[in-house]
């Protein structure tokens, strides 16, 4: 309806478009889950599905679940709200247009850029509190585990190999590109891949894979592609912290034009976040710079 669409609809061109965060927030720009008819946000999740795969739908929603969790422990029922996630919509829905979407609330930032049959969902972001449910009907519930044994497990077989990623004994407290509309690349450290043996890069490889199997593969299968042959030997694995479960850790994979962060520090390492940003392509920047000069 009308209020509805107030909220939701920005220009394109807005600010606000790039403008994101993934903490608690008292209020956020467009239309909130508690102000959309059950209908509604059933075709809310539906958008939603059009940017996610079934793996990144199912661990969005997981995500939110938590927040219902802590709220049922006695955390404030404001800050811990299931309905306080708001979705707004950039510029108007076109196929020669370009137009944007986001999803946001506590630990879930996802934006997503239009252009013609083109669609860049960068920067994204996924967090969890509890990172593993140690207790309840859900125990065992880690939404982001895979990806952090992954890395734990890469990291233990390069150190066994001789080949240490490991930068510093304490991570940092927080992923290191925080929540800069515009990032940049991070320090080299830890290791190279052109260091790597033929398996171990395998393994690099499907630890990417696996954060980028959050997004349908439509909109992540180009940028694979160029990952995993003419990138593969410019790859950087880096790991802070200890080794062992349950101790607070960080570890991020640099690419030519991207960076994948993964944190785990926060109460006593149960509270993980991480995110994937484009050097080039957040907000669909390098895309609809070629867009425009093509006369779009």
């Amino acid at each position: 309806d009308e209020t509805q669409s107030k909220a939701a609809q920005f220009e394109f061109k807005n600010p606000e478009r790039e403008n994101w965060h993934f903490v608690p927030m008292d209020s956020r720009e467009g239309v909130r889950f508690d102000a959309l008819k059950p209908h509604q946000q059933h075709l809310a999740f539906g958008l939603l599905g059009t940017g996610l795969s079934q793996k990144g739908l199912l661990t969005a929603t997981q995500i939110m679940t938590l927040e219902q969790i802590l709220r049922d422990r006695g955390e404030s029922p404001e800050v811990r709200n299931t309905e306080k996630y708001s979705i707004a919509i950039f510029g108007k829905p076109s196929e020669t247009d370009a137009w944007g979407w986001r999803f946001e609330g506590h630990h879930l930032s996802l934006n997503f850029s239009v252009l013609g049959d083109k669609v860049i969902g960068m920067p994204a972001f996924f967090g969890t509190n509890p990172a593993e449910l140690k207790k309840g009907p859900l125990k065992g519930l880690r939404p982001l585990g895979e990806i952090e044994d992954a890395g734990r497990a890469l990291a233990r077989e390069l150190l066994k190999d001789g080949k240490s990623p490991v930068f510093s004994d304490q991570a940092p407290k927080e992923i290191l590109t925080a929540q800069e509309s515009q990032a940049s690349a991070l320090k080299s450290e830890g290791i190279t891949s052109d260091k790597l043996n033929g398996g171990q890069i395998k393994k690099l490889l499907g630890l990417i894979q696996s954060v980028a199997e959050f997004q349908r593969k439509e909109l992540i299968n180009e940028t694979m592609h160029m990952i995993s042959t003419t990138q593969r030997k410019e790859l950087q694995f880096a790991w802070a912290g200890p080794l062992e479960r349950n101790t607070g850790h960080y570890f991020r994979i640099q690419g030519v034009d991207f960076i994948i962060e993964y944190a785990n520090t926060q109460n006593d390492a149960n509270h993980a976040h991480l995110v994937w940003r484009d050097l080039k392509n957040d907000f669909a920047r390098d895309a609809l710079k070629k867009h425009y000069e093509e006369g779009h």
